[in-house]
């Protein structure tokens, strides 16, 4: 239960952000766009698929409540994006993976070889540890580590700790 709490906090703050780009100077209607978005991805949990990207599968309860709220609400000026001009409301799931591996991307290129490398070939790719060290020339060992630290170091720059 307690685990539960602490997503549906985090869950809370992501949503609310997401929402706040697509909704502005309106903040009631964000939080009740959060709570409705909160509602249903509990009331809809059972059809989470674990295989697919947790976010996708937010972002995309989220958009449906936020069509069903501009549906019933005639009054789009508060919006930042004008419909005509950007759809970016309805990006697709692939739109966001697209963004997610550029961004992966940008990160893993911050880092040194001795730990891009290894977490590229083994994380990213698939191959073994030891097919990594074959590739890199490195030591089973220095991969392993490799992967430890370079993880840990796109978690601190993710965190904004570089």
């Amino acid at each position: 239960m307690v685990a539960y709490h602490a997503f549906l906090k985090e869950l809370s703050a992501h949503l609310r952000g997401f929402l706040r780009k697509r909704v502005t100077n309106l903040p009631d209607d964000v939080e009740d766009l959060v709570q409705e978005a909160l509602l249903a991805i509990h009331n809809q949990r059972h059809t989470y698929d674990s295989a697919q990207p947790l976010t996708a599968w937010v972002h995309a309860i989220a958009k449906y409540k936020l069509v069903d709220w501009l549906r019933r609400r005639a009054n789009r000026e508060h919006l930042n994006h004008p419909w005509d001009d950007e759809m970016d409301v309805f990006s697709s799931a692939e739109t966001d993976a697209t963004e997610a591996k550029r961004d992966v991307h940008k990160l893993l290129l911050q880092l040194p070889d001795r730990q891009r490398l290894p977490i590229v070939y083994v994380k990213l790719e698939g191959m073994s540890v030891a097919e990594a060290a074959d590739r890199t020339g490195m030591s089973v060992s220095a991969i392993k580590v490799g992967v430890h630290r370079g993880l840990k170091a796109l978690a601190a720059k993710i965190r904004g700790a570089d």
